[in-house]
């Protein structure tokens, strides 16, 4: 895949203005108290003897998230370690979710806590029982209740993600001091929206090629993945829809998360990237409000970055940060 995108100098400087939504925060304040409010609790169940696990604990856990739905998630740690360790809380890529615990055991073969957090409706463990009302989309996540951010899908997946964070509070021997926001593709994206939804509570931003940044360009340009379930719902819908659907669209824009966001963060890009652009990438970077913010840059990487080049690079820069176990 060639580099179709700008050149590194003109990435370093891409920042494109940001239109915020004029009741953004007010949105996320009401969504995120309304979620706050439905209550639940936090259930773990030790399940490490499934997975026969010699050196590696498994919890099955169940937090509450939008609406108050229990949201599945994996919680790994090493066995033996004493708490309370920082963790790695893990957000999922498009159309995945937590899948099995043997799939997540690097962060703790390095000494971590992780919890991996299911996507609703896209993993098998979660269902999204929330639709809203009125929602026109085409295929995938992406469309699905474009018709309004109220009916929006990210606004529950998002939730979610902020109530995992919530959760970590609740578990034992974990530290809720240094909990690191962490995913790739849309799981960066993710990452992203809780460091500006979460605030302090996040310590530190793991953001690969994240996804959800800068839709109007993502929708221009990215020629693979779920950007084009954007470009073909405006095909048909381009004479009405446009502006409404991009007005939506800024409530879950990882830019506006960004200028929201301290905590340190370390990005990746990949320049020849065909399913996350890099000026998508860049564009949540430059606007990132933290002052201790990194980008590593794979010139030749495509959607998978730096694949597993990247983990002992994220584990240097967490250790340089105070956040090694």
């Amino acid at each position: 895949m060639p580099q179709t995108d700008f050149g590194l100098d003109e990435l370093a400087g891409y920042r494109p203005a940001a239109d915020l939504p004029r009741d953004f925060d007010s949105f996320w304040q009401h969504t995120l108290e309304e979620a706050r409010a439905r209550g639940g609790a936090v259930k773990a169940e030790r399940v490490t003897s499934t997975y026969r696990l010699r050196t590696v604990e498994v919890d099955d856990v169940r937090f509450p998230g939008w609406n108050g739905e229990p949201v599945a998630a994996w919680l790994l740690r090493p066995r033996g370690a004493e708490g309370p360790l920082p963790v790695v809380v893990t957000y999922i890529g498009y159309t995945s979710g937590r899948g099995l615990p043997t799939e997540h055991l690097f962060w703790p073969a390095a000494g971590y806590a992780q919890l991996v957090v299911d996507s609703r409706g896209q993993g098998h463990d979660t269902p999204d029982r929330t639709q809203g009302d009125g929602t026109q989309w085409a295929e995938g996540f992406l469309t699905r209740g474009i018709d309004s951010p109220e009916n929006h899908y990210y606004r529950r997946l998002m939730t979610d993600c902020v109530r995992a964070v919530d959760a970590v509070a609740e578990l034992p021997g974990l530290d809720a001091r240094r909990v690191v926001a962490a995913g790739g593709s849309q799981g960066g994206g993710l990452a992203l929206a809780v460091a500006g939804l979460a605030g302090e509570r996040v310590a530190a931003v793991l953001a690969d090629v994240p996804f959800l940044c800068h839709y109007r360009r993502a929708a221009q340009t990215a020629g693979e993945g779920p950007y084009p379930e954007l470009a073909k719902y405006l095909r048909w819908h381009s004479r009405l829809r446009v502006e409404q659907t991009f007005a939506t669209l800024d409530y879950f824009d990882g830019v506006h998360f960004a200028q929201r966001a301290t905590a340190p963060a370390l990005f990746s890009v990949g320049l020849m990237d065909p399913i996350c652009p890099p000026a998508t990438v860049y564009a949540a970077f430059n606007h990132y409000a933290g002052e201790d913010r990194t980008m590593t840059v794979w010139p030749f990487g495509d959607h998978g970055g730096g694949y597993a080049d990247n983990w002992p690079a994220q584990l240097a820069w967490l250790a340089d940060r105070g956040l090694a176990p």
